[in-house]
């Protein structure tokens, strides 16, 4: 694999509890080729929205190393993460994460405010448009369903054309036919900006969807089925 978009070499995550030390994550090693489609999945615990959360440095790793476009993030401090993930990554959460004083528009356009686009606006209204909402921009959070807050989310993660989508669960609050419309619109994403995918899921039918499966148990990679079957 030529220039990985993502790069782990033996990633590892402790952290104190109040049993003292905890390994999360250890000797993750891996590689991700740009425009691939990656389902992490794992039994509850096995560590898999703990390995999303350290390739997109909103969780530091504490061994090893972590490069994400040629960027070693496991060198960055707080604010150069941030500014990293501004530029270059969008990250999808379960429980959406939307800002509740916020109407649907200013949640899409705030990262492209933060980043200093004028026609910040604009295009988040072409993208709550391109995730079927361009109807309800002007409503909150509370006035939408957990669907439509979703897509929200969804539209918020890729206003700013990321090389890379990271998504926690993203179907895990919603029943089956808007977590299959989720799902649906997380590929054209994909295929529209040619992002990056990777998603952490319990559901076989999303994994299913993806280019590669790779399986985590007890915090360690226990396969990896594309890599298996070549």
């Amino acid at each position: 694999m030529s220039d990985p978009v993502l790069s782990l070499k033996n990633a590892a995550l402790s952290l104190d509890g109040n049993a003292g030390r905890v390994d999360i994550l250890h000797g993750i090693t891996l590689d991700i080729a740009r425009g691939e489609t990656v389902g992490l999945v794992g039994p509850s615990g096995s560590g898999k929205s703990s390995l999303l959360m350290i390739m997109g440095g909103l969780e530091r790793a504490t061994g090893g190393s972590i490069h994400a476009l040629g960027q070693d993030l496991t060198g960055m401090n707080e604010d150069a993460l941030a500014r990293f993930r501004r530029g270059h990554m969008g990250v999808v959460f379960q429980s959406f994460h939307l800002i509740p004083t916020m109407t649907a528009l200013e949640n899409v356009a705030t990262p492209l405010e933060l980043a200093g686009a004028r026609d910040a606006f604009e295009r988040a209204e072409a993208e709550l448009e391109a995730v079927g909402l361009g109807h309800r921009a002007g409503h909150y959070p509370s006035q939408m369903s957990g669907g439509e807050q979703q897509r929200v989310a969804l539209a918020r993660a890729s206003v700013t054309r990321p090389e890379i989508l990271l998504a926690d669960e993203p179907t895990g609050n919603l029943d089956g036919a808007n977590g299959s419309a989720i799902m649906d619109l997380l590929f054209d994403l994909r295929d529209r900006h040619g992002a990056t995918l990777v998603l952490v899921t319990h559901a076989p039918e999303l994994a299913a969807r993806c280019d590669r499966v790779i399986r985590l148990a007890d915090g360690a990679l226990e396969t990896d089925i594309k890599a298996a079957a070549e």
